[in-house]
């Protein structure tokens, strides 16, 4: 990778930067550090604008990968249903709609979709003309040609074969001819029952790979840059958690729909993490076949088929790709081997297994790189990996702190949210600092809360509550997240407007009056330099 324009001077000032601003690796404190969220992995409520160019004008509202429909017939005014959540014959004979009458999509272009069971299996036409849930992987037999009218959809197969409904309450593909719209037995009204996956897989999909390639493209050159990276430095930062999916060891010929250039703002951001002095922890955020469901795990349907021996031999490879790739870059602090794994759907000891063998794959390139282990996300005590004996050296458990998503904050007032932090928050941090194993960190915090219409007094409190709080866990924190359409969950946002304040790291470096000089004077070019030029 090539140097900015105008990068020479930065470059020739680099070692003065670094002097001046950052310590050694013996030297490095606790981390108080910023995630770079929705930047490598696509979240659509930080930046929703990336998803304005998705056509839909043809379905009903949301035709995204992970759409959840139901599907009732005109004739009958009867749910389909895959009995069972999957594994036989659809039927259609329900009048109320419920788990087995949802069906999840998957979008294969403008107007073809197939439709996933609750239980994984595909609805197909494989097995002559009767409609079953029973496809395993889906394929030209399970795909499907949607036709709109206003909320009324036809229904038909690759090879023009349309759905219909018998009197015995089956799903057929053997309607005769195209029907017209007063024929309710072959014309269904569709519902949208969530829509609620917005990450790469369905930016990407959706707009197709030509376009996909032109809007993240775009999106990793300008959303974030080197001037965040040199603001952070300025306020109160020391590194930077960046969340990466599992594609970019794939670089630059990515599996579709995913598109490559991921890599090489990677390698740009450890640049810029190189001249300001700031550490860097790689995130696996989204992991092959998702980890937990959720969009920021580019989880396709919601599905969460990450635990299949071959997605975590695929994961491995992916860790072993990153830790070759940084482990001798100065800037690399540490690797998170898997953010957030479900507790509903990853078991323990698998988690613990790919835990293990991660720390060890690290360790053959590396011996001092951190490396970071996300408690599951649930109902899951933290507790559970300080008692699996993970790694020996340098090991970190991430634990991520919100007032929000849990029904029991939504009760809670500004006093009540504060007093949380601590009286809940600050006994669990004490007590895993003083249990034996891995270093704590709270790897995603956040200063909002369900509290309406709060002062910014109240915030400020809330902020302060929590910068007290985590900075006692022994590795560190990092707030969630750099830059965000929700202001409140916007770093730099809040450090602007003084919502919250963070003040300067401690740094256990003496410094010469000559360093102190380089500090200064290199501080001022950098400062002009950010005002002319465009990273």
């Amino acid at each position: 990778m090539g140097l900015p324009r105008s990068g020479v001077l930065v470059f020739g000032l680099m070692c003065v930067f670094q002097l001046s601003h950052s310590s050694s690796d013996n030297d490095f404190t606790k981390v108080r550090a910023v995630n770079l969220g929705g930047w490598l992995v696509v979240e659509g409520w930080i930046k929703p604008s990336l998803f304005d160019g998705i056509s839909n004008g043809d379905m009903l509202v949301g035709s995204l990968d992970g759409t959840e429909v139901q599907l009732k017939s005109v004739g009958l005014q009867k749910y389909l249903s895959a009995y069972g959540g999957g594994g036989g014959n659809l039927t259609v004979d329900q009048d109320v709609a419920s788990t087995w009458e949802t069906f999840r999509l998957w979008r294969v272009s403008y107007r073809e979709y197939q439709f996933r069971c609750i239980k994984g299996q595909f609805l197909t036409a494989g097995n002559g003309d009767v409609i079953s849930a029973t496809a395993d992987s889906p394929g030209d037999t399970e795909t499907f040609y949607i036709e709109r009218n206003n909320s009324m959809l036809h229904i038909k197969l690759l090879n023009g074969g349309y759905l219909q409904v018998t009197n015995d309450n089956q799903l057929t593909s053997n309607y005769p001819s195209q029907p017209g719209w007063d024929d309710g037995m072959a014309t269904f009204e569709m519902t949208i029952v969530a829509n609620n996956l917005h990450g790469d897989y369905q930016l990407a999909n959706g707009l197709g790979p030509d376009q996909a390639k032109v809007v993240l493209t775009e999106h990793r050159k300008n959303f974030i840059t080197g001037k965040d990276f040199y603001f952070l430095s300025k306020n109160g930062i020391n590194a930077v958690r960046i969340p990466v999916g599992w594609w970019i060891a794939y670089d630059p010929n990515p599996p579709a729909p995913f598109v490559s250039g991921s890599l090489d703002t990677l390698d740009r951001a450890f640049y810029w993490a190189q001249i300001y002095g700031l550490k860097c922890i790689i995130d696996l955020h989204a992991a092959p076949g998702s980890q937990n469901g959720m969009e920021h795990s580019a989880s396709r349907d919601g599905s969460v088929d990450w635990p299949s021996p071959a997605n975590i031999e695929k994961t491995l490879d992916v860790i072993n790709f990153l830790a070759q790739r940084y482990a001798n870059n100065p800037s690399l602090l540490g690797i998170e081997l898997l953010n957030e794994p479900s507790a509903g759907a990853v078991p323990l000891d698998t988690l613990v297994s790919y835990y293990k063998t991660g720390y060890q794959i690290v360790r053959s390139y590396s011996e001092k790189a951190y490396v970071i282990f996300c408690q599951r996300i649930g109902n899951a005590d933290p507790m559970e990996l300080y008692q699996a004996d993970l790694g020996p050296t340098n090991t970190v458990v991430d634990l991520h702190y919100y007032n929000l998503f849990d029904p029991f904050f939504e009760k809670l007032n500004a006093t009540e949210n504060i007093q949380f932090i601590y009286k809940n928050r600050m006994p669990q941090v004490q007590a895993l600092n003083k249990a034996n194993g891995p270093l704590v960190f709270i790897g995603e915090w956040v200063n909002e809360w369900n509290v309406t219409d709060a002062s910014q007094t109240e915030y400020q409190l809330f902020g302060k509550a929590q910068l007290e709080v985590y900075g006692e866990a022994s590795f560190g924190w990092s707030y969630w997240t750099v830059r965000c359409n929700s202001v409140h969950w916007d770093y730099e946002w809040n450090k602007r407007n003084r919502w919250f304040t963070v003040g300067k790291p401690k740094v256990h470096v003496s410094c010469s009056r000559m360093s102190t000089l380089s500090f200064i004077y290199t501080d001022m070019i950098l400062e002009t330099y950010h005002q002319k030029i465009e990273w």
